[in-house]
């Protein structure tokens, strides 16, 4: 047994080591770890050797330090706003992550919390390790640093959101039309007073199911009741904050919540004041998630298309790495609505 292989498990070896367990230079071994070995003129008895020994000794290169040897790290970063508390962003990254793995690559995963500092933090961060990708879901105001990368010839992906300024590529939901036909859902179905639940964002996704709201109330001359909650504020205030909205405005019948996690507080905030659903009170939220499927009454959803989202991204992201496709795809998504039993017909 080699000095190298009795030590691998308690030593994280590196190139030199390689290099020099067999006799060979530092650039040659990185060649062939790179996959440059027919390129460099490098045999293909040496080029078996090195193969065949890394993965006797389990060899796993530090991609961000070849990265900035070679200018490649072989990783796409994926920045989104909480990849820890919002499903949809966790579903995709799994979907993403197993692609990107099939050709090579790795995915970073970092949060922003929807703030710009952070946001630009990480960009700059990562920038400096040679990160060969962006996917992101923008929080506002990160125009100039989105725009940096692109003009350095850095692939980025926007998803969830775009940013109107810029000319990039973005895989968004249908959110206007989309909650326009989740309202006209419930007025369809007896609800005359439907109120929105959404943040106090300007951001493009929360601007368009806004805008599907009121487009469908005002088409049929109802009443519009809108509530903003702060991002960033608790969610146990923000639970109170929608309870002292329908407990001020008992004409209520209905309310649509823009985010599955502000669903979850809203039917929180319903519990509380003993409301039935849908008798005294209709619900649809945007996005789905197991809860909704179970909780009785089931919850009506507009539902986003998973792996249609993910496929797009990730596919975008390969392309603009492998092939240079420097073209600008803007694509955007149909979503679903799931009719369940929190929005069945009104004194049914």
């Amino acid at each position: 047994m080699t000095e190298i292989t009795a030590s691998k498990m308690t030593k994280k070896l590196s190139i030199r080591d390689i290099g020099r367990e067999l006799g060979i230079s530092i650039t040659t071994v990185s060649f062939i770890l790179n996959g440059k070995a027919k390129e460099k003129r490098i045999s293909a008895a040496l080029t078996e050797k090195v193969l065949k020994f890394v993965e006797e000794v389990n060899f796993k290169p530090n991609m961000m330090a070849q990265g900035l040897r070679t200018g490649k790290s072989k990783i796409i970063c994926l920045m989104v706003e909480d990849i820890s508390n919002n499903l949809l962003f966790a579903q995709v990254a799994r979907l993403i992550e197993e692609e990107a793995h099939n050709k090579g690559y790795r995915i970073i995963y970092c949060s922003t919390g929807n703030k710009k500092e952070k946001a630009l933090e990480l960009i700059r961060l990562f920038r400096d390790r040679s990160i060969d990708g962006y996917i992101i879901t923008p929080p506002e105001g990160i125009e100039n640093e989105v725009q940096s990368l692109i003009n350095e010839g850095i692939p980025v992906v926007l998803i969830d959101r775009n940013l109107p300024k810029l000319k990039c590529s973005h895989v968004v939901i249908e959110n206007l039309n989309s909650t326009h036909e989740a309202i006209n859902h419930l007025i369809s179905n007896g609800f005359k007073n439907i109120a929105f639940v959404t943040l106090d964002s300007d951001q493009t996704q929360m601007a368009d199911r806004l805008a599907g709201y009121e487009k469908a109330v005002s088409e049929h001359g109802l009443k519009s009741y809108v509530k903003k909650l702060g991002f960033h504020e608790s969610p146990d205030l923000n639970i109170n904050e929608i309870v002292s909205f329908l407990d001020e405005n008992r004409d209520i019948d209905a309310v649509f919540f823009s985010t599955n996690y502000i669903g979850v507080w809203g039917l929180q905030a319903i519990k509380i004041l003993n409301l039935l659903i849908p008798k005294d009170i209709a619900v649809i939220s945007f996005d789905d998630q197991d809860l909704f499927k179970f909780y009785s009454p089931s919850i009506t959803v507009v539902a986003q298309p998973v792996p249609h989202i993910s496929n797009h991204i990730i596919k975008l992201m390969l392309n603009a790495l492998e092939e240079k496709d420097t073209t600008v795809h803007e694509i955007v998504l149909p979503a679903k609505l799931i009719v369940r039993e929190s929005s069945a017909l009104k004194n049914a």
